[in-house]
């Protein structure tokens, strides 16, 4: 179940950035990207928290 945020998180990401590439918004695109960014930095935390309390 954690994993759920953080992959919707890049998917909807990834579906911002091929938009704002569609529609040759490179702002668009930059909020892509930094969802991406955020949800690969989520992602990568919790696995590193579960590890840890092991």
């Amino acid at each position: 179940m954690r994993w759920v945020v953080p992959l919707l998180v890049v998917v909807l990401g990834g579906a911002v950035f091929v938009l704002g590439g569609a529609d040759d918004s490179p702002g668009l695109q930059g909020i892509g990207a930094v969802l991406v960014a955020g949800g690969i930095t989520l992602g990568v935390r919790g696995v590193r928290r579960d590890r840890r309390r092991r």
